[in-house]
């Protein structure tokens, strides 16, 4: 495709994402489908554009006085992607794939003779501000300016079937690193926009199973289940397993892991990924293995748990790099959903915890309604529950580098749990926080 036809066809998708407010992924599939003769490159380079455009939808409209889907993508290629604007007005004005040439108040916008500071202005809908004020107070706009940035991409090393040196030499060819917080992770730093992003899941080290595709937080937030080898523990949210991995491999095929969702449809991709990783230790309890019969082995485990790690539902906030649309879609109702079901998961996941085990709640939202607030609601009707701190026992798991616990030892809470943030730790958005039961 010409560029002139890659920009029109961000302008087409970002169109129908604000018309029919569903993911941006399902608009672009849609255009995709329509449109077979775009190649890999060209769907990643329009694709790029769009999550782009959707990171900084407010401060494109203000600065292009207007909040037209054209307008936003003219705006995305000038003032962040640095796209001369004499190149811009030669590839819109292209016939026949070419948007339309500029308008004069057009390229007087784009000039930058508008003289406004985009920084400025909070890329989330305004009845979000308020709580993004109170999670991360003076530092707010900081904060939500480093959420419109591109996430590199992160990964964490299978200690079951690898070492990180060898992986390491493994990756090279996609660019990939030693992350300086842990060591078994590594990072492979975000592309120019422009460009695709290094397909990691079709590398050897991938197929062998000596890596998984896993945010930084993501790993942090699994090492707040402890020193767990030869323990019993309950992944009671595990979804799509990637945190059920992880804590396998801290386990390191000993004691017993038990995977639960309630929506079976999630726990699918966990058996083959199981297999790839290289688990023993696992049973993965789905609620489509006859009801019956996995409410009995669920019901059988109350109160025996070392460990239950809650990886609870939630807004999304933190993974808002990796999925702006999510912001734009959603709504207090749904927050409020949300809050509700977190409050349900964690009262029924509590009454795993047996005496002295630990109850980890993590979220990837940002927000105290999601995560303080949440815990506060429990604690006032479960006082046999304390909080433990939670730096402590990710260093139990021997993980953590000196540079990694300076790196995490400012973001503790009052409650001894960790808020991360793009800002804060390089990661999506994390709340990581660990109760205790009491003993008799």
């Amino acid at each position: 495709m010409q560029l002139s036809g890659r920009v029109s066809a961000a302008i087409e998708i970002v169109k129908d994402f604000e018309a029919r407010k569903i993911p941006i992924k399902t608009a672009i599939a849609d255009w995709g489908r329509q449109n077979r003769y775009a190649g890999a490159k060209d769907r990643a380079w329009i694709s790029g554009l769009c999550l782009d455009v959707l990171r900084r939808r407010h401060s494109l409209a203000r600065w292009m006085k207007t909040d037209e889907p054209r307008a936003a993508v003219l705006a995305a290629l000038a003032l962040l992607w640095e796209m001369p604007l004499e190149e811009l007005g030669e590839i819109c004005a292209e016939e026949p794939h070419g948007p339309g040439a500029l308008s004069e108040e057009e390229r007087v916008s784009l000039s930058g003779e508008t003289e406004l500071e985009i920084q400025s202005i909070l890329d989330v809908p305004e009845w979000i501000v308020p709580m993004i004020k109170r999670a991360f107070s003076n530092s707010y706009e900081d904060e939500s300016m480093a959420f419109c940035q591109r996430a590199d991409i992160d990964l964490r090393i299978n200690g079951l079937k690898t070492q990180p040196a060898k992986t390491l030499a493994a990756l090279k060819p996609v660019k990939g690193r030693a992350h300086p917080w842990l060591d078994n992770a590594a990072r492979i730093q975000s592309p120019d926009p422009a460009k695709r992003a290094p397909s990691v899941t079709i590398i050897p080290a991938f197929n062998k199973g000596w890596v998984e595709v896993q945010d930084i937080g993501s790993q942090i937030a699994t090492l707040a289940a402890g020193d767990i080898k030869g323990k019993q523990v309950l992944d009671f949210c595990a979804g799509a397993g990637g945190k059920t991995l992880a804590l396998a491999a801290l386990m390191e095929n000993t004691g017993q892991l038990y995977a639960y969702d309630i929506d079976a449809r999630r726990l699918k991709p966990l058996y083959a990924r199981a297999k790839r990783a290289g688990l023993r230790n696992l049973q993965i309890v789905s609620p489509a293995s006859r009801a019956e019969a996995s409410e009995d082995t669920l019901k059988a485990q109350k109160e025996l748990m070392d460990v239950v790690f809650v990886d609870a539902p939630c807004s999304g906030s933190g993974t808002w790099r990796r999925h702006p649309d999510t912001k734009w879609r959603l709504s207090e109702r749904q927050l409020e959903t949300r809050m509700r079901e977190q409050d349900q998961v964690l009262k029924n996941a509590s009454l795993f915890v047996k005496p002295g085990g630990l109850l980890i709640y993590v979220t990837c939202s940002v927000f105290c309604e999601e995560n303080e607030d949440r815990l506060s609601q429990f604690l006032a009707h479960n006082s046999d529950f304390k909080y433990q701190p939670v730096l402590e026992l990710i260093e139990q798991t021997g993980h953590l580098t000196q540079e990694g616990r300076e790196g995490l030892t400012p973001w503790i809470t009052n409650d001894n749990a960790l808020r991360l943030s793009p800002m804060r730790s390089n990661s999506d958005g994390f709340y990581i926080s660990a109760l205790q039961k009491n003993r008799p």
